[in-house]
């Protein structure tokens, strides 16, 4: 589906809802074939392992086609170093940007709604240097309300409406890059998360509603074309900012269900001192019961690259 026919299709359900057509919170919002694709499980570096990953999903140009606009969203919350691994690795997002421009996107965008000053927490990241020789990428802070538009959220109960960046609407793939990080208040951080940073008020969802829910039910109407966890380096105690342990695992999860790829990157170490199951992470657990696909890995084939 393209991504501005599931907008489309979004805004649909979402009169429908209105109109009362729509009851049921166990009916999928996306095709059945979008939700059961494989997992790809790759070891190594990103300027190897991140092309090989495209590679094995036949390609670039699968998911990219010349003259689109690519939105990458990595995880840039706090201005740390890379080392920390509290933020996705730039080395990650500058590999993930070439391949799109090497597919013939017209524009890459890499962005987030960071959590301290933009342009501290893309320095100190490494980000921005990362990417500056990269003429055709831009860099951005969503850090405006007026950048963000408010949808409704179909069967949503935590949520019943949500203001995403705009930049979603006017982006034809989405490509999200979270690093793999524990964190304090959902377990671990991972792809659902890391979507909270499309969003404006990220503070009604800690302090006004179900968290863990409505984690789940913003994937409802955020939906990645191609979900890559980036666990270079996990931050396996005192996420999700740190300082805390930082274990280099040099791997990578990417898949096109954003929640397998989930499932199993939870797997990959501890995390707090303790290993966790899928079926643990509250949200992940939500977000099965509502429809957006299993937490069984024996369901996926699983395709490991070293």
């Amino acid at each position: 589906m393209e991504r501005r026919d599931f907008f489309q299709r979004l805004g649909q359900l979402t009169r429908g809802v209105a109109a009362g057509t729509f009851f049921s919170s166990a009916l999928p919002l996306l095709p059945e074939e979008t939700r059961t694709p494989g997992i790809v499980v790759a070891e190594g570096t990103p300027d190897i392992m991140i092309p090989r990953i495209f590679d094995s999903m036949g390609g670039p140009a699968s998911i990219i086609k010349p003259g689109h606009t690519v939105l990458i969203k990595p995880n840039l919350a706090f201005a740390n170093p890379s080392s920390w691994g509290s933020g996705t690795s730039p080395e990650a997002i500058r590999k993930v940007a070439e391949l799109c421009l090497e597919a013939g996107a017209k524009r890459v965008i890499v962005a987030d709604h960071t959590n301290h000053e933009s342009e501290k927490v893309f320095l100190r990241t490494g980000v921005k240097q990362a990417l500056e020789d990269l003429a055709e990428v831009k860099l951005i802070s969503l850090d405006k309300e007026s950048m963000y538009t408010e949808v409704s959220v179909p069967y949503g109960k935590a949520l019943s409406t949500v203001k995403i960046a705009k930049l979603l609407k006017r982006a034809d793939v989405l490509i999200n890059l979270p690093c793999a990080k524990s964190h304090t208040a959902t377990d671990v951080s991972l792809g659902l998360k890391n979507l909270m940073g499309l969003i404006w008020d990220r503070s009604y969802f800690h302090n006004s509603t179900d968290l863990h829910a409505a984690i789940a039910e913003l994937a409802l109407v955020i939906r990645p074309d191609l979900t890559i966890v980036d666990a270079t380096r996990a931050l396996v105690t005192n996420g999700p900012t740190g300082p805390g342990k930082v274990e280099a695992l040099g791997m990578f999860v990417a898949g096109t269900d954003p929640l397998a790829v989930d499932a199993y990157a939870t797997t990959l170490t501890n995390w707090n001192h303790r290993s966790l199951n899928a079926d643990r992470v509250k949200h992940l657990a939500h977000a099965s019961r509502i429809g957006l696909g299993s937490l069984d890995l024996n369901g996926y084939h699983i395709k490991k690259m070293i």
